[in-house]
């Protein structure tokens, strides 16, 4: 239900079509750069293709350390102090990246973006509890997510677009557009949601507090790791993505379409698990995922090992296709079971398993697409080593636990 407001509140479709704008941000941030990553490396005098990927990783690193930042700044300063914050270290990023004349100065502008876009995502789940509860909350989740989904479907093709007709750095600009709008926005519109009785002092020694639990809690800690390792795998996917359809397979300018495609996958995945976690459960879900997920990579990778790691593009896309499905039945079911034991500690512990998954995703992620050289196994193998690692960690996670 939705809780008291005051008369200047916004209606639900605005207030769920700003915060679907706000929580996209760093998914358009990562996923509009990827068909200008050669440009970008040729420009700045990047000497390794593959270190192009980390135009890619270093957002998910500011991401990573800066979801365990914001929820207790909102608790302490008040959501909108926090989201300014968020927006005002993503604006700095983006103008630090917009006018790079090297790779490590580009390489601390997209830190900066990460770090920034992170507060946006933190934040504004707490903007979302503040107004709402129960299952009105979730229909705001789910309404905002569904903008969420939508920008991967697009956001390469605005990326392309832009090259068609501009220099790679104007994709910053519109970045940094963009971002003033929303921002405009949310100051006029938005009021504050967290009245000053109800503020808490910032302490770092609650998180601390916080992840010390989640490490010595056993469901909640295998579940952080399990997300974590297929986060990584996803994390690979979009470092090596561009490489693989635009260099190996040489798709040119359609790489948004197949991107597109695989991105629809995901979204299908998640309204499916909405129907079906209900009647069967998140870990039956998960470990069904998981069976799948295996299976498929280690048959595709014995068959694409006797074609030297070059596929037809159809093979690949049917892969692809049934592991980014897989992929979106695991994402929100694991981040869930990691959540079960930690509803006392709700808002911060959510931070934390962002975090701690994240923080584990990065250098999976980082070691996986380095590794790729011209060819999709380091990829596809890479898919099923995680998948067997991850059922390893549920089957540890779950040994002295009944299925629920």
């Amino acid at each position: 239900m939705e809780k008291e407001e005051t008369s200047h509140s916004l209606g639900f479709g605005e207030f769920v079509a700003l915060i679907g704008m706000m929580m996209s941000l760093v998914a358009l941030s990562i996923d509009a750069m990827l068909p200008a990553l050669p440009e970008i490396g040729r420009d700045l005098g990047v000497e390794r293709e593959n270190d192009n990927q980390l135009i890619i990783s270093f957002v998910f690193i500011g991401y990573a350390a800066g979801q365990l930042i914001y929820g207790p700044l909102s608790d302490s300063t008040g959501r909108k102090p926090a989201i300014y914050v968020g927006f005002s270290l993503f604006i700095m990023g983006c103008l630090l990246s917009l006018f790079a004349t090297d790779f490590s100065t580009m390489l601390a502008g997209r830190l900066l973006q990460g770090l920034g876009a992170a507060g946006n995502r933190t934040v504004c789940v707490a903007l979302i509890r503040d107004r709402y509860e129960g299952r009105a909350m979730a229909q705001v989740m789910s309404s905002a997510m569904s903008i969420f989904i939508l920008v991967p479907v697009i956001a390469p093709a605005l990326g392309q677009g832009l090259l068609l007709i501009a220099h790679w750095r104007a994709i910053f600009v519109a970045f940094l557009v963009l971002a003033l709008i929303i921002l405009t926005w949310f100051t006029i519109r938005q009021p504050e949601t967290l009245v000053r009785e109800n503020r808490r002092a910032f302490s770092l020694r609650q998180n601390m507090r916080a992840v010390r639990e989640i490490c010595t809690t056993r469901v909640s800690f295998g579940y952080t790791i399990a997300a974590g390792l297929i986060s990584g795998g996803f994390l690979a996917y979009l470092t090596s993505s561009q490489q693989i359809f635009q260099d190996q397979y040489g798709v040119g300018t359609r790489f948004p379409l197949y991107f597109a495609t695989l991105a629809l996958a995901l979204g299908g995945a998640s309204f499916v698990n909405s129907r079906l976690v209900i009647q069967y459960g998140m870990r039956v879900l998960s470990r069904f995922a998981l069976y799948v997920l295996i299976s498929i990579s280690i048959i595709f990778f014995t068959i694409s090992w006797p074609l030297a790691g070059d596929p037809p593009i159809w093979g690949l896309m049917t892969y692809f296709m049934l592991l980014f499905f897989c992929i979106g039945l695991l994402f929100g079911n694991l981040n869930a079971l990691a959540m079960e034991p930690l509803g006392h500690i709700a808002g911060i512990g959510a931070s934390v398993v962002g975090a701690l998954s994240s923080l584990l995703s990065v250098p999976i992620g980082i070691l996986i697409g380095q590794s790729f050289n011209g060819t999709i196994l380091p990829l596809v193998g890479g898919y099923g080593l995680l998948g067997l690692g991850t059922l390893a960690v549920m089957w540890w996670t779950e040994s002295k636990k009944a299925d629920a």
